[in-house]
């Protein structure tokens, strides 16, 4: 009998990379070349309309519905002059993936034949079902109707044949159903609760534009050895596996060379990533082997969220052509570490960084410090809701890891910042601070030049650091859509310099100066949001401690945890700023507790099948060899000495007997216990149970399969082992 372990890891030797067609251009030559952009549109467009439509991307002005047709006839010559023959309204559902469906460019022309169409009304809005979409109850099940709006700030694009349209997609009630509609809001938000603050020190300050750059980590398996395993196939992680003898703990994979296979998909990624306007500036291999990282150059945050999830699904197409599968499961393989998305935010204005630390004057100081101490006052009055917007039953794996930010939100700011808000809080208002660059440092070798250091240093155990000119988020998880941390923060944000301004503008109205009122409002907030800073190890189980001390969300059940959605202080400040209103949260808590529960009864389901079908049947064949050997050696040597001779095996039969006891048993409980969770109604207390009841079952199973991984003869184990997944050959 052929083991298709040993097959698939044969195929995955015998690989070798792709010849990849290279441009002959310089990469800022066919950049964007599939993207109808700025220099697209002013070729293609009446100057007129390429001045209304830049008016609406820029300034925010309202898109004149007159325009469409013009737009749309322009869209439609640049992409048929590309081969397009479809189109699509492209948006992001609450599935975590985007979603679409194509429309040929014709229409009857009356004659009895065909004429390629499309109109400014099918580029502005059309209907999709919304029925098979989570809504959370806003809809029920046989009301399908929902509409999918044109987002003019995100350019339109070109995958294969067809022209996709970033759209943002709300019910025929008028609630969102996705992730760019409450980002959009969020991003007007924090844009005009800025610009007002912004007014304290520069009036001419027009716009305040939210950044933001990811850092997408994943990990790469051969295709063939992917194929025999069901758990990876359906879940996305390796629900059993016992940890490989070497894996990332020497740290040589951390940096090192690019294996050639992976250096071809790369390479290929980054071509058609930059044809698509997405700016890739680093590739790196990262800390466990067979884990990758791709990182652009900051975009304005809707373009960002929507080119993380064009880039995660270019991935998935490029790698199944050069004999890869991506994994973009938050922890794919237990024992080491898994996979985030760093998502580095900062704000803009157009005449400048606002979270730049060396500024000039004494005024341009003041206002850094104002925007860092806002940033904190929403971070902490909404930590526990920072943490729940990165929550998902596959992140609930990384966080809390001692490879990942804690499950607990905290700030890092370094010492010289640290210090320069403890100074503002205690010393005289008279006393000027002044916040430093980047300081000189001579190594003393004379070939080397002078370096320039941060006046900070790095926290990785921090899942909100500040990092030069912008906070880093860390806890986001590797699949997640940004958009719904960013939804969070540039909400949360808003609300923190709405008040701000508000407690100045009293004080001015009172007689105070304006100078003096600003650092008196934010000496309170500096002492109000003390709590969030922390410049240790938060890995530490003190930490954990001093955590609960101060206040601040520790909660670790996922479940639980999608609960500060919910809460007054959530609800006031997602309405405050227009974001999301009651309903609309109470519907996506319901999207969110149904869609913990479904993936955990999908491991549930597939590990279930995976011990009786694979591990029970190949253990229990291995232990009927091991006593067919034992009674052989009896019958050769006599009882006696045949038990002796055979000592080792006796052992071992008794192991595989017990331990497939063990998980028998433990598969038998599992099923009864979701038959109990899958009773209640509730979606909040069913996801609980699953969570409390059902992941714990999942556990000990696995516990067993992994020692018996260890006893069971390697030429009749069936799946791939670790050793044989995570090293690229």
């Amino acid at each position: 009998m052929v083991n298709l372990r040993f097959e698939a890891v044969a195929e995955a030797f015998r690989k070798r990379p792709l010849d990849v067609a290279v441009p002959q251009e310089r990469p800022s030559e066919y950049f964007a070349k599939k993207v109808f952009n700025r220099q697209k549109m002013y070729k293609y467009l009446p100057l007129d309309v390429y001045e209304k439509l830049t008016d609406v991307i820029d300034n925010g002005a309202q898109l004149d519905r007159s325009i469409a047709d013009d737009v749309a006839h322009a869209m439609k010559q640049w992409a048929m002059e590309n081969g397009v023959t479809h189109y699509t309204h492209w948006f992001q559902p609450l599935t975590e993936g985007t979603a679409e469906k194509h429309d040929a460019f014709v229409e009857h022309d009356g004659k009895g034949g065909l004429i390629e169409e499309f109109s400014g009304k099918l580029l502005a809005q059309q209907e999709p079902d919304a029925s098979s979409f989570p809504n959370g109850g806003i809809r029920n099940t046989f009301e399908a109707r929902g509409y999918s709006a044109w987002d003019p700030t995100s350019p339109v694009f070109i995958i294969d044949d067809t022209l996709c349209i970033p759209t943002i997609f709300i019910s025929y009630t008028g609630e969102a159903l996705d992730y760019k509609a409450p980002l959009l809001r969020s991003l007007h938000a924090v844009n005009v609760a800025a610009t007002k603050v912004c007014h304290y020190f520069n009036k001419d300050v027009k716009k305040v534009t939210a950044n933001l750059g990811w850092e997408q980590e994943y990990f790469l398996v051969d295709a063939d050895i992917y194929s025999t395993r069901p758990d990876l196939m359906l879940t996305g992680r390796t629900l059993m596996g016992h940890d490989s003898a070497k894996n990332q703990q020497m740290d040589d994979h951390y940096f090192g060379t690019i294996p050639e296979r992976v250096q071809a998909f790369m390479k290929d990624l980054e071509i058609q990533a930059l044809e698509l306007g997405i700016p890739c500036k680093t590739r790196h291999n990262e800390v466990a082997p067979g884990q990758f990282e791709l990182a652009p150059i900051f975009e304005e945050c809707n373009l960002a969220v929507d080119h993380n999830m064009v880039l995660m699904s270019l991935m998935k197409k490029v790698a199944n052509k050069h004999g890869f599968r991506v994994l973009l499961h938050e922890k794919p393989f237990d024992g080491i570490n898994g996979s985030g998305k760093h998502n580095n935010w900062s704000l803009t204005t157009d005449t400048g960084i606002l979270l730049h630390r060396s500024g000039k004057t004494a005024e341009d100081n003041l206002r850094f410090v104002v925007f860092i101490v806002e940033t904190l006052m929403a971070v902490y009055r909404h930590n526990g809701l920072l943490k729940a917007s990165v929550m998902s039953a596959t992140n609930d794996h990384r966080l809390g890891a001692n490879e990942a930010p804690p499950a607990i939100i905290s700030s890092f700011l370094g010492k010289q910042l640290t210090d320069l808000l403890d100074h503002i809080e205690l010393a005289d208002k008279k006393d000027l601070f002044t916040v430093s660059g980047k300081k000189g440092m001579k190594l003393g070798i004379p070939e080397i030049p002078e370096l320039l250091i941060d006046n900070t240093d790095r926290n990785r155990t921090s899942p909100f650091a500040f990092t030069g000119n912008r906070f880093e988020f860390r806890a986001v998880g590797s699949e997640a859509n940004c958009a719904s941390a960013m939804i969070v923060l540039n909400a949360a944000v808003a609300e923190a310099l709405t008040n701000f301004k508000q407690r100045v503008d009293a004080l001015i109205a009172g007689g105070e100066d304006k100078t003096s009122a600003i650092i008196d409002v934010i000496r309170e907030d500096i002492k109000t949001c003390k709590p969030i800073r922390f410049d240790g190890n938060g890995y530490s189980d003190e930490w954990k401690e001093e955590a609960k001390k101060r206040g601040l969300d520790s909660e670790s059940s996922c479940p639980v945890c999608f609960d500060r959605y919910l809460d007054e202080d959530s609800v006031a400040m997602f309405e405050l700023t227009n974001v999301m209103s009651h309903d609309e949260l109470k519907a996506r808590n319901e999207v969110k507790w149904e869609t913990y529960t479904k993936k955990i009864q999908i491991e549930a389901r597939v590990i279930g099948d995976l011990v009786m079908n694979h591990i029970v049947p190949i253990a229990t064949h291995y232990q009927s060899q091991l006593a067919k050997n034992v009674q052989s050696m009896i019958d050769i040597f006599g009882r006696e000495e045949g038990k002796l001779l055979t000592e080792r095996n006796i052992k071992i039969i008794k192991e595989i007997a017990e331990r497939t006891q063990l998980i028998e048993s433990g598969v038998e409980e599992l099923v009864n216990a979701r038959k109990v969770a899958n009773r209640i109604e509730d979606a909040r207390e069913k996801a609980i149970a699953y969570h409390d009841n059902i992941v714990p079952k999942m556990a000990a199973i696995r516990y067993q399969v992994d020692k018996l991984e260890l006893v069971v003869s390697d030429e009749l184990w069936t799946l791939p082992k670790y050793r044989e997944l995570l090293f690229i050959r």
